[in-house]
């Protein structure tokens, strides 16, 4: 996996949609009761992180913590559980600076895509800080991972994959 860019993948806004209008018959996904609340997947979300996963090295970075991979995995039809970030704590609805640290120890010098919605300027400023390659993506919680979004974390990849040598 140590070849392949890291990809940061929140949970709430982002798999599971909220802030969403209109009768909860035309909900842009479906809902399933994890741990006694109800959650709206977005639909297409596994299928489209699978294709990320061809490409990247899938993390949670939730506020779900291991938590995420008790459901979600077999719910988005993932090969198996992924790493979990870890925030001592820190989890905060509605920003996403506190995850900073532990993304930063995770990643360490790979390059880093980050899916969220709740970046704030402190996220964006870090990135341009990181030494290595960082992209932010911001997701709207009552859309969550789109086409749109996977095209653009697949061109960035590509980007990556295009300068670096595949001899070292």
């Amino acid at each position: 996996m140590a070849d392949r860019p890291i990809l940061a993948v929140d949970v709430d806004g982002v798999i599971s949609l909220f802030g969403f209008e209109g009768p909860l018959d035309q909900v842009p996904g479906r809902f399933h009761l994890i741990d006694g609340i109800a959650h709206c997947i977005a639909d297409g979300v596994g299928e489209r992180l699978r294709k990320l996963g061809e490409r990247y090295e899938l993390v949670w970075a939730t506020g779900w913590e291991d938590r995420a991979n008790d459901h979600l995995p077999a719910l988005l039809g993932l090969p198996g559980e992924l790493p979990v970030l870890t925030f001592g704590g820190r989890a905060r609805f509605g920003t996403a600076h506190w995850k900073l640290e532990a993304l930063e120890e995770y990643a360490g010098p790979r390059p880093l895509a980050w899916i969220d919605d709740s970046l704030d300027e402190t996220c964006y400023a870090w990135a341009e800080r990181r030494p290595a390659p960082t992209l932010l993506v911001k997701a709207r919680s009552d859309e969550g991972l789109t086409d749109e979004h996977v095209a653009t974390l697949l061109d960035w990849a590509e980007e990556l994959r295009l300068r670096t040598p595949e001899d070292g």
